[in-house]
């Protein structure tokens, strides 16, 4: 029977090729049962719960809305929301192709949101000018810091994780000295505002009855999940890259330029943080809090993670954890639930889907063990 329980687990979780769908999902299942343990412990009703972190997200009606406020508006600012994280997601993605840990994502958006808002943030620029600009000079920017980090990897051996930490900690400090020294609002104390011809959201648009909020950034971040796809998987760069990754004495001896490869990754990765930092701070927020590192960028890496590094399952993974976040804070007003429970319930998913590559080593293993039985069976019958 417990035999036939394990063949039943096994042939859900199906061949390598299902496994990079199913394993997330499991995860994602046993976290939400999980938090609904919890809350139900709490006293609270689990379902009703999840039900109103749809309603924070706008996927799905509350009972009554403000002027101008509709679920179209919530769900609108909620795609602001998660577009930096796509791209963060998506730049520590690129990196983990070539065997690399880009854990400076959060120091390369900073960096990228401040360069552009001193540029063209505070132009004169006209729109259609100043857009398109935050998004290249982002990119750009992004993309000499990865390059950095790759140069000193490949040319010095020195550790990307140890060289991110280190340049996260520069770019905070010296963008809030800046910051507080000639850029400070002294109310938010915050950046002053960008000028709204800079901006990657369109703010208080009117759209029949609603006044929403559009994502300027999120066809940004599309677009680069459709680029790095093809890059990645259709082109010889992409396979290059994950050549490195997956050994670089192969690699090498394959005839592949390993230092270029690294380089090239980090540079790619760091333009994608670039653009996750544009998006976050002349989209999102249009300012930048000084001596802040802002999560996105470490979240992002477990975001990545869940969606298998794959750019079209990061979008959804970075939806469902954005989700979370963002719908966390209506459930603890409408339900009572702590907000806190909804970082319980990622945490649990994320630590389930971080042991991906073992559950995928046992499964496969027992996998193996049932066909050699069935096998030696055959043969003595």
């Amino acid at each position: 029977m417990n035999k036939k329980k394990k063949s039943i687990f096994i042939s859900i979780i199906g061949d390598e090729k299902r496994q990079s769908f199913t394993i997330p999902v499991l995860a994602i299942l046993i976290g939400l049962i999980v938090g609904g343990i919890i809350i139900a412990i709490t006293g609270s009703n689990p379902f009703k719960a999840y039900y109103n972190i749809l309603q924070g997200c706008g996927l799905a009606k509350k009972p009554s809305y403000g002027g101008k406020k509709g679920m179209i508006t919530d769900f609108m600012e909620f795609v602001n929301y998660v577009t930096p994280m796509i791209l963060a997601a998506l730049s520590f993605a690129v990196s983990m192709k070539a065997g690399l840990f880009n854990i400076g994502i959060s120091g390369q958006m900073m960096a990228a949101g401040f360069i552009s808002t001193i540029l063209v943030g505070y132009s004169e620029l006209n729109a259609f000018v100043a857009r398109p600009l935050v998004v290249l000079i982002g990119f750009i920017v992004g993309a000499l810091v990865g390059g950095l980090v790759g140069y000193l990897k490949y040319q010095f051996n020195i550790n990307e994780v140890v060289s991110t930490i280190m340049i996260n900690y520069i770019f905070r400090y010296i963008i809030t000295f800046f910051i507080n020294t000639y850029y400070v609002d002294p109310v938010s104390r915050q950046s002053v505002l960008i000028n709204p011809s800079a901006r990657l959201s369109l703010l208080k648009v009117r759209v029949g009855d609603y006044k929403m909020t559009i994502p300027l950034g999120f066809i940004v971040a599309i677009l680069a999940v459709v680029i790095i796809y093809i890059l990645m998987e259709k082109t010889k760069t992409g396979f290059e890259i994950k050549a490195v990754g997956l050994s670089r004495n192969a690699a090498k001896y394959s005839g592949i330029n390993v230092g270029k490869n690294i380089i090239l990754a980090m540079v790619i990765s760091g333009g994608l943080a670039g653009l996750a930092g544009v998006t976050y701070h002349l989209g999102y927020v249009g300012s930048i809090q000084p001596n802040t590192l802002i999560s996105t960028g470490f979240d992002s890496i477990a975001v990545s993670l869940l969606g298998n590094n794959n750019p079209f399952g990061i979008i959804l993974s970075s939806f469902f954890i954005s989700g979370l976040d963002a719908g966390s804070t209506y459930m603890t007003s409408s339900s009572g639930v702590e907000f806190e429970i909804a970082k319980v319930i990622s945490g649990v998913i994320l630590v389930f889907s971080a042991c991906s590559s073992y559950i995928k080593l046992i499964v496969n293993r027992k996998r193996d063990e049932i066909v050699a039985a069935n096998t030696v069976k055959e043969e003595r019958s």
